[in-house]
């Protein structure tokens, strides 16, 4: 570990911390539907969608109706690109000839990019330009603006009082699109642009290495996509390395705004919350709970990293693990982006996570396991945060004797149910579906390491896949029928079996009185309420996951320290 590598990670927290205030600032005034300087450039766009579509944007919904109309869209949208990825070799825009994928992997990438996961059985190199401008980077828009949506709606039911109506999606959605993700896109992607990511719909070129041989280089349109997938936490890389790639990720500079600009809409939407309910010191403890988590995974993470392999050093290989690193970023700037990337639901990577020492492997993969709410996605991490806030304040409720409530809201059987309902989704299907790979000839033929490493590789990527995040230890082979199918599944009720129950609490809670607080009512904006959040999170993090990864990332450690290879 390093002085500089230390400076990197707090400079780049304080940074992440000050723009918190001003992006949610500019969330709330989309949020409230407020006229924003761009209005005048984009109002008429937004007003001509709606009369496209037939759309009364001040028309409510109530949860049900706001529900439906997500999912439909949802559908619609999995059977567009379904359609687009099984036939690119029929559209336009395909110069080399690329073959359609097949059925199974057609569904599993459609599912992935639907549901904000962008995981990839492919090489993202395999993909025409239409299929990547039209059936991918548009969904990194569209699912990063359903996330939001979601947050908003959330939002709606904590804030309003006695009101039947959580919002208009289709609002939500065309609000967020034009004036939140587009327009910091189109600056992003010509930073991009500027920094050497090709934007182009030249497909290749050629060029003659040092000893003389030609070697075809290929390229595409990757700053338009390359930026919507960081903003968004989408994380589908255009070519197969991702953001290790210098098409990508040029220079140490893209790489610290890269993963500032995967976490600012998520810390900005705290800072949202607080605003929408009437009290921002509510917000800024959200943001201390989250930052918490944040910096300690960053800090266990970076230490394992830099301290290295142990059976290395006996061969005199000293220093810290540089095995699947860039040697542009080195050991911080890639155990920094790993906790990032698992933080958020991104999955975007700057080094490969199957080459991370184990216990630095165990700090992402748990990130997800906690239904990555440590900052977490586009409004998906802030709406499954106040998941767990519902139940630290029952569990509060339940330590004072009275009632619970949070922010003048009583929380009551109904949504605590809800909530359990919600959280139980991930547990359910990660170790489901990893016990059923890890015993099923078809699931065991994937991995490519044996023992608690290969084991680690399967559980990684279901907890990915339900989490949405994407990411993966790359040693196994999942590009088969048996984990296209039972990851794609994974992925559609990691997300919206998430969803529907938050959008039925947002309903409950929007038809509540709003209770002032009394001095009886446990305060949610303190220290205390700050530890028994994070302590919430880590306790049922912990009781459900500790088994799985003691068979994987922790025994994995420690056959290291004792000298043992599988």
């Amino acid at each position: 570990m390093t002085v500089q590598g230390w400076m990197l990670i707090l400079v780049f927290t304080l940074i992440l911390v000050a723009l918190a205030k001003p992006m949610g600032l500019w969330l709330f005034a989309i949020y409230e539907g407020r006229r924003t300087p761009l209005h005048t450039v984009l109002g008429p766009v937004e007003r001509g969608f709606y009369k496209l579509a037939g759309v009364d944007p001040n028309a409510e919904q109530g949860w049900r109706r706001y529900a439906l109309h997500m999912l439909a869209f949802q559908i619609a949208t999995f059977a567009f690109t379904y359609f687009i990825l099984r036939f690119q070799d029929l559209l336009p825009l395909n110069p080399r000839g690329l073959a359609g994928q097949s059925p199974d992997l057609a569904f599993n990438t459609a599912v992935s990019f639907v549901a904000n996961t962008n995981w990839q059985s492919y090489s993202g190199e395999t993909l025409s330009i239409l299929s990547n401008m039209l059936g991918l980077a548009i969904h990194n828009f569209l699912s990063a603006a359903t996330g939001i949506a979601i947050a908003f709606a959330l939002f709606r039911g904590f804030a309003r009082r006695q009101a039947n109506g959580i919002g208009n999606f289709w609002a939500d959605m065309t609000r967020v699109t034009l004036y939140v993700l587009l327009p910091i896109c189109v600056v992003y992607a010509t930073y991009l642009i500027a920094s050497g990511v090709p934007q182009t719909f030249m497909t290749s070129v050629d060029a003659t290495t040092l000893e003389g041989a030609k070697q075809t280089i290929l390229m595409g349109p990757v700053a338009s996509q390359e930026a919507i997938k960081m903003l968004g936490t989408n994380g589908g890389g255009f070519f197969n390395v991702n953001s290790a790639h210098p098409f990508e990720n040029p220079s140490a500079l893209t790489n610290f705004f890269q993963m500032l600009s995967i976490l600012v809409i998520g810390v900005g939407l705290t800072y949202t919350f607080g605003k929408a309910v009437g009290n921002t010191r509510q917000g800024w403890a959200i943001l201390a709970a989250m930052l918490t988590l944040f910096v300690a995974g960053t800090a266990v993470t970076y230490w394992q990293e830099a301290a290295g392999n142990p059976m290395l050093h006996q061969l005199g290989l000293a220093g810290g693990s540089m095995e699947g690193k860039e040697v542009r970023f080195g050991i911080a700037a890639s155990a920094l982006f790993s906790v990032v990337t698992t933080a958020a639901s991104c999955g975007a990577v700057n080094a490969m996570h199957d080459s991370l020492t184990p216990l630095g492997g165990l700090i992402p993969l748990f990130n997800m396991q906690l239904g990555e709410v440590v900052i977490g996605g586009v409004g998906a991490g802030i709406y499954g945060f106040l998941l767990f806030a519902i139940l630290a304040v029952f569990v509060a409720g339940l330590m004072v004797g009275r009632t619970p409530e949070y922010v003048g809201k009583k929380i009551e059987s109904r949504e605590v149910k809800l909530a359990v309902l919600a959280i139980a989704v991930l547990p359910l299907m990660i170790l489901g579906c990893t016990a059923l790979a890890s015993v099923l000839p078809a699931g065991l033929a994937g991995p490519l390491n044996k023992g608690p490493h290969g084991f680690s590789e399967i559980l990684y990527a279901f907890t990915s896949a339900t989490a949405n995040n994407g990411s993966a230890f790359a040693g196994l082979t999942a590009n088969t029928p048996f984990y296209n199918g039972l990851l794609g599944v994974a992925m559609w009720i990691g997300r919206f079996f998430i969803i529907v129950p938050v959008l039925a609490i947002a309903g409950s809670l929007a038809a509540k009185k709003v209770h002032p607080e009394s001095a009886g009512s446990f305060p949610t904006t303190g220290l205390l309420w700050i530890g028994l959040l994070v302590g919430i999170i880590l306790v049922l993090g912990g009781l459900t996951f500790l088994p799985s990864l003691a068979l994987g990332p922790i025994a994995d450690h420690l056959a290291m320290i004792h000298g043992q290879l599988f």
